[in-house]
């Protein structure tokens, strides 16, 4: 049996618990199958997640397509093992917004960017997770290629510079050259 499968997997509750510890106030932290992971983004992952969401806002809110958010926490019911924090987030309808607690479902489209202690299995396992739970679109922006992989329930395309991303089913008519994520 493997050292992690020896120790004891943390809750959801037992992570708002380690949340409102006054040490962590400042920190940021996803639960990801019973692990606390900390998360600790670079100023190169805070541009290109802003560079999306202002492409995502501007095209969806003239149109009240719905709501684009960072870093909001989902916490689905009956998952007692997981409290995810994608990088972007956007959630088809002009729904009301949550005040306070986590979402308890996954957006529509989720967008992960790859940060320093990420690799590609980790990535992989997050897309998975989303899609396994309703995400109904995925782009995985890997910095360091330069791509983003899009991934939905029935495959997959690998973008690179010289390509666009597109909404799909999600957001149709939505188009950002993938080079205008990735800063000069």
């Amino acid at each position: 049996m493997a050292q992690r499968e020896l120790e004891k997997l943390v809750t959801v509750d037992e992570f708002e618990v380690f949340l409102s510890q006054s040490e962590n106030a400042e920190r940021r932290f996803e639960l990801i199958n019973g692990e606390i992971v900390e998360r600790m983004p670079t100023q190169l992952h805070g541009v290109i997640v802003g560079l999306i969401m202002a492409a995502l806002i501007n095209f969806t809110r003239p149109r009240k397509l719905g709501w684009a958010a960072t870093e909001v926490n989902h916490q689905l019911p009956g998952d007692e093992h997981n409290s995810r924090l994608p990088d972007v987030s956007f959630y088809l309808g002009m729904m009301p917004l949550v005040e306070r607690g986590p979402m308890t479902r996954l957006p529509d489209l989720v967008v992960e960017v790859k940060s320093p202690d990420d690799n590609f299995n980790k990535m992989r396992a997050k897309a998975a997770y989303y899609l396994a739970n309703g995400t109904r679109l995925v782009w995985l922006v890997y910095t360091e290629k330069r791509l983003v992989i899009v991934l939905t329930k029935d495959g997959e395309d690998i973008l690179t510079v010289d390509d666009t991303l597109d909404g799909g089913e999600v957001l149709p008519g939505f188009t950002l050259p993938v080079r205008d994520i990735f800063p000069e």
